[in-house]
């Protein structure tokens, strides 16, 4: 089948559905949507050939090799539609309630799964949140007189160690609710915010017009991201605005009309991993825009940190993220990368203000003037550290010195190269060796680091790198004699964050404490961050006054404003 059925079948402008295109790479998704429609089913779904391979399946899957549910093949879907969760309006194709019951991945177990899927047999393996193991679709031949369109599966669970007899589990009884936001059919159909209406009023797009530097564009896929060079010291004059630097992953957020993504700053699809913020990113009034910002979770003193976040993701906290949002960079046909920073964050605080205060997506505030006074608040907070900003410049891909950072504390990536085996009643591991790459590609040692590890994270880090052991050192300068006892070496795979106190005149670290691992960085860009010396307040000739006039944040007006949850005097 192919989607343009099911576009046939709706109307866009008033359901929110997405409409979809057909992927030219197939991956390996896997859905359950359970579906309170005419009559509540469950659709399954298999990404192949570029779209998701749907069945409807009226008494969802069993873990019960007796039971042969009924799975009534329906029109392909846009793999997009894997994310939906949501009201399709009334009266509308297939209107009701959805919910997405379980996602993972999918295996074939046959050699050509494009093949087996037209054969009418198919042979997989799922690993979702609720539904594991080897399982059989497989079509029944029509009866005399049955509508040929019409095409009726059987879904059946195969013999493996996750059978259980239906009397002992019943699946959808056990675990009714969604997997990405803990709701019931019922919570999902009384939040009216999950229903899409085609009346949606976003910004004033006459308005963005009118802004200077401005153009008319398609929604791009992904922007490289704007990066901020490491200096000593905060600029003293100048047009900038100071921000606290925050403690997450750095995300864009894609919005097409209800088809939502979170991307990394290197490009990586990390939906899946933040999937609670979609259906708070749903609510803002907006059909197409590209934002730019930080996903963190906060602690209760108002500070964010990593290692929490990292532990909401492998624990599936999803309730505690929140979506800080900095940067404004497209918005309802209308590219702002041109436009200067002081009017995209004009329209960003009025785009994001209308949510609630307690929403998962926030504006990160900031202030102007007197940077000197605002970095030393922060680090007195114990914040990491300050981003300045150019508020009459441009958004420029890549590291700039339009956009500058200062650190509070040393922090920074390090490549993983090794670790020590465990002593006294430690368990996992003693310690990780570290390195990074100099400006001639080699990877030299930076020491090692043997605290800030809980006992989850020595058990999953040896889990890690006991599959990446190799013989040999990575790095060009390995420890010798009685420092190279006992290590083991593994491939340069990981990175990892840390903490320390200063460089050691050999290029060590001084007490370093291990923070978590990031994924969202490849271990080919670490380098050793070395801070440049004062801020060039005019890096290039500044662009005219737009035509909105200056917008003064009204965190600049206010005498104290809130950064993640911590009050900072203003300096004035």
């Amino acid at each position: 089948m192919a989607l343009k059925t099911y576009q046939e079948k709706r109307d866009f402008e008033r359901t929110p559905e997405p409409k979809g295109s057909e992927h030219k790479k197939t991956g390996d998704s896997y859905v359950v949507q359970k579906h309170a429609a005419t009559r509540l089913h469950y659709d399954f779904r298999l990404e192949l050939e570029g779209v998701l391979k749907s069945w409807a399946v009226p008494k969802g899957p069993s873990y019960d090799t007796r039971e042969k549910r009924l799975a009534v093949h329906v029109e392909d879907h846009p793999v997009e539609y894997g994310s939906f969760e949501g009201i399709i309006p009334e009266g509308e194709y297939g209107g009701g309630t959805v919910m997405i019951w379980d996602r993972g991945t999918w295996v074939p177990l046959d050699k050509d799964p494009v093949a087996s899927y037209h054969k009418g047999v198919m042979k997989f393996r799922l690993e979702g949140q609720k539904l594991h193991g080897a399982w059989t679709l497989v079509r029944m031949k029509p009866r005399p007189g049955e509508e040929e369109a019409k095409e009726n599966w059987l879904l059946i669970k195969e013999r493996d160690e996750f059978v259980k007899p239906l009397s002992e589990l019943d699946v959808e009884k056990e675990f009714p609710n969604s997997v990405i936001s803990g709701r019931s059919l019922e919570e999902i159909a009384a939040d009216k915010d999950d229903v899409w209406h085609s009346d949606v009023a976003s910004v004033d797009v006459d308005e963005l017009k009118r802004l200077r530097g401005v153009r008319k564009a398609t929604l791009p896929d992904f922007v490289q991201p704007q990066l901020a060079t490491l200096v000593e010291a905060v600029p003293k004059s100048g047009k900038w605005v100071f921000e606290i630097k925050l403690d997450g992953y750095r995300e864009l957020c894609r919005i097409d009309n209800r088809d939502i993504r979170l991307i990394s700053r290197n490009g990586k699809d990390w939906t899946r991993n933040f999937s609670s913020l979609v259906s708070q990113v749903r609510q803002l009034p907006v059909r197409t825009a590209l934002l730019d910002g930080e996903v963190v979770v906060l602690m209760p003193d108002g500070t964010t940190s990593f290692q929490a976040l990292q532990n909401a993701l492998s624990q599936a906290e999803g309730g505690r993220l929140v979506y800080y949002v900095f940067d404004l960079l497209y918005l309802e046909g209308y590219d702002l990368t041109g436009v200067a920073l002081s009017d995209r964050k004009g329209v960003l605080r009025r785009l994001v203000g209308r949510l609630p205060a307690d929403s998962g997506v926030r504006v990160s505030d900031h202030f102007e003037g007197q940077g000197e006074v605002f970095f030393r608040e922060a680090c007195k907070h114990s914040l990491e550290g300050v981003i300045c900003k150019r508020a009459d410049r441009p958004y420029v891909s890549g590291r700039t010195r339009d956009w500058l950072k200062v650190k509070c504390l040393e922090r920074q990536e390090f490549v993983v190269v090794g670790f020590t085996d465990p002593s006294g009643g430690r368990k996992g591991l003693g310690a990780l060796l570290l390195g990074v790459y100099d400006e001639g590609g080699k990877l030299i040692s930076a020491g090692r680091v043997g605290t800030g590890f809980t006992e989850r994270s020595l058990r999953e880090l040896r889990d890690k790198l006991g599959r990446l052991e190799i013989e040999k050192p990575a790095i060009t300068n390995p420890p010798k004699g009685a420092a190279a006892r006992g290590v083991h070496w593994v491939r340069p795979d990981l990175v990892a964050e840390v903490t320390f106190a200063e460089w050691t005149g050999d290029g060590q670290l001084r007490h370093p404490s291990f923070q978590g691992l990031r994924e969202d960085k490849s271990p080919r860009e670490v380098r050793r961050e070395r801070a440049e010396k004062g801020a060039d307040n005019s890096p290039s000739e500044p662009p005219k006054e737009t035509s909105g006039g200056k917008r003064k944040a009204s965190a600049a007006a206010d005498k104290k404003a809130q950064f993640a949850g911590v009050n900072i005097t203003h300096p004035d």
